[in-house]
């Protein structure tokens, strides 16, 4: 006999991607939460695991569409690039204003905004990842990419180790380990699907990587796990992300198993889901279907099922009754449930639906084999 509360999967699955190619705009782009004023922008990072679901999930269509948006959004902004790889090979120092920002206008402009968190490294390089993953998977041509690809090759070359805000728009002063690794990850991701060689650039993604690795070797582990940034002790959710999907090492090695064992011991529950680090108060510093996501990815790559089906369900559970994700799962085990009031005054409920959050779902689903 069925069980009354198992998680309805089929009717997320549908609905996940309806929410996806439902919300896209007619440039490609993706907006982060279209019912959340603040959200109504495209994050390279965001937007890149939202296509990776759509590819995966029969709407390659639609990652076609951003992806293209992408590379328009860089090759756009040529001179920019060029300028400032140029000011960083003379020696200097290029102000925050003068690099690329992290999110922009569905139409692909700057915001305008003054005072955003805007100076983020890591949507480029998952960008990177998740083009050559979609091209891969549906035998797609290399070459209307290869200019973007070369100016993202570029900045992130010139820029991977300059200190910006992290994942979560906080802590811009420090250099985050979830940056190097999508930088880390879309470098070698290009590398190996050989487009860097194609623009000459193969030589600087290795040297870049191998850069990246001696950094984290040095400074950026504590205890044998990824450390939340270089010099820190912290666990954070995002670390994840290096492990699976960017693989940056090896998924049975000491790094990898020291980290899920610190993210399981220090922000992940045994019911499932994840906060993003302790400590965290945005929103009450609640857990995130997206790091659950990530978790339950790694955890299907190793061959923990079990716990695998036990975030896919969890994320499931979090759904509202029109089958939308939120960001942050809604008022339960909250760290700072005081602070909660202050965010919800200051932008409103919890952004609901968040693309990410149905992304996530959708490829976890799909690691586990887990279709309508």
């Amino acid at each position: 006999m069925p069980d009354p509360h198992a998680p309805d999967h089929s009717a997320l699955l549908r609905r996940s991607i309806e929410v996806i190619t439902g919300n896209q705009h007619s440039s490609g782009a993706y907006p982060a939460c279209p019912e959340y004023e603040v959200y109504r922008y495209s994050w390279l990072r965001d937007g890149s695991f939202v296509a990776e679901a759509a590819s995966r999930a029969g709407a390659a269509g639609s990652a076609d569409a951003f992806h293209r948006w992408s590379a328009k959004v860089l090759t756009d902004r040529s001179a920019r690039i060029e300028k400032l790889v140029a000011a960083v090979r003379r020696g200097e120092q290029p102000a925050e204003g003068d690099r690329l920002p992290t999110r922009y206008t569905l139409e692909g402009e700057d915001t305008g905004e003054v005072g955003w968190w805007d100076f983020q490294l890591d949507g480029y390089g998952t960008w990177l990842w998740a083009l050559t993953e979609h091209l891969a998977r549906h035998q797609g041509d290399h070459a209307p990419y290869r200019e973007a690809v070369r100016l993202t090759i570029g900045y992130l070359a010139a820029s991977w180790a300059t200190p910006c805000y992290d994942w979560w728009e906080e802590y811009a002063d420090q250099v985050h380990g979830a940056t190097l690794g999508a930088i880390r990850g879309g470098l070698h991701a290009v590398r190996a699907s050989g487009m860097a060689a194609a623009v000459g650039l193969d030589d600087v993604c290795a040297d870049t990587v191998g850069a990246i690795d001696a950094m984290i070797e040095e400074r950026g582990l504590f205890d044998g796990h990824l450390a939340k940034w270089l010099g820190s002790k912290q666990v954070d959710g995002s670390l994840l992300a290096c492990l699976t999907p960017f693989g940056n090492v090896p998924l049975d090695g000491p790094v990898a198993r020291a980290t899920v064992h610190a993210v399981e011991l220090d922000i992940a529950q045994p019911g499932g889901g994840v906060y993003r680090y302790l400590g965290d108060t945005f929103y009450g510093g609640g857990q995130w279907p997206v790091l659950a996501g990530f978790l339950g990815w790694h955890y299907a790559r190793t061959g923990r099922r079990d716990d695998a089906l036990r975030e896919l369900d969890w994320i499931a559970a979090q759904a509202t009754a029109e089958h939308l994700l939120p960001e942050q799962a809604p008022g339960v085990r909250l760290q700072a449930p005081r602070r909660l009031p202050e965010w919800e005054e200051r932008w409103g409920p919890n952004a609901t639906p968040l693309l990410w959050s149905h992304a996530m779902y959708l490829i976890l689903a799909d690691e586990l084999g887990v279709t309508p």
